[in-house]
């Protein structure tokens, strides 16, 4: 196994990652939104919901970075 096959798993291995972390970050969406809706909204698990949303929409920034680093010209 030489670096690139180890580097494409790893690239794999991340791209999974991501989708995992996106899945997981709409289903967040689509909860606030419903609570939202709701006639008396629970504000308090509103808020730690897209608190939740916002710490996994910074590790998806973070693994993105990961596979398509900047490139400096």
């Amino acid at each position: 196994m030489n670096d690139d096959d180890a580097s494409d798993d790893s690239d794999i291995a991340l791209e999974r990652r991501l989708a995992t972390l996106r899945e997981e970050h709409q289903d967040l969406n689509d909860a606030v939104t419903a609570l939202e809706e709701r006639p008396q909204p629970d504000m308090l698990r509103i808020a730690r919901l897209k608190r939740r949303k916002l710490a996994l929409k910074d590790e998806i920034v973070r693994l993105e970075d990961q596979l398509m680093p900047d490139i400096i010209a």
